[in-house]
């Protein structure tokens, strides 16, 4: 994207990041963002935690998030998806306790950064980071994982919108023009 950080893009006059949190704040009881630029993200007046492993990825901002979350579960969302909505979120976030792991499918998709971590995911996620092995689903083995079934992502919005993110100046392009018909 040029350089520019994803989350700080504008899409139908907010940033990314301002949707997100549209999204998720009236669904979770306590917000943090990971981040290693807290310059960048003062003006949310957010608490804000740097990454405990640099440079590992999403699984390690995961990690971070999680062991800094004061509760049993922490509800994570990636900061380029525009277009979450709350009650998608509501769907992960009411299951949090019947599962380590609680995530949609979406056909043979994990929507691995649009789920719940449970506390008992510390160990395993921090054992693939030790070990240098930094895909999502890889600590799943280890932990209770519940799948939330993409019809019931359906009932509130198409799924490849809900879990949509901007990537390229393509996707951003396609994400304007989709902002501009949902309004």
């Amino acid at each position: 994207m040029g350089g520019q950080p994803k989350a700080l893009l504008e899409l139908g006059g907010r940033r990314i990041i301002e949707r997100v949190l549209d999204a998720i704040a009236p669904v979770v009881d306590d917000v943090l963002i990971v981040t290693n630029t807290p310059e960048l993200y003062a003006f949310l007046a957010l608490p804000m935690v740097a990454d405990l492993y640099h440079d590992h990825g999403s699984l390690g901002g995961i990690f971070s998030g999680l062991t800094a979350a004061t509760g049993n579960a922490a509800f994570t969302v990636a900061c380029d998806m525009p277009f979450l909505h709350p009650e998608v979120a509501r769907l992960v976030v009411a299951r949090a306790g019947e599962g380590d792991v609680v995530i949609p499918r979406v056909g043979a998709q994990l929507e691995t950064m649009h789920a719940a971590y449970g506390k008992a995911c510390l160990a395993p996620i921090e054992a693939r980071l030790r070990e240098g092995r930094f895909r999502i689903t890889g600590f799943f083995e280890h932990v209770r994982v519940v799948e939330i079934d993409e019809a019931l992502v359906a009932r509130h919005r198409a799924p490849d919108v809900v879990f949509m993110n901007v990537n390229t100046p393509e996707e951003l392009a396609r994400a304007r023009a989709l902002s501009a018909e949902l309004g």
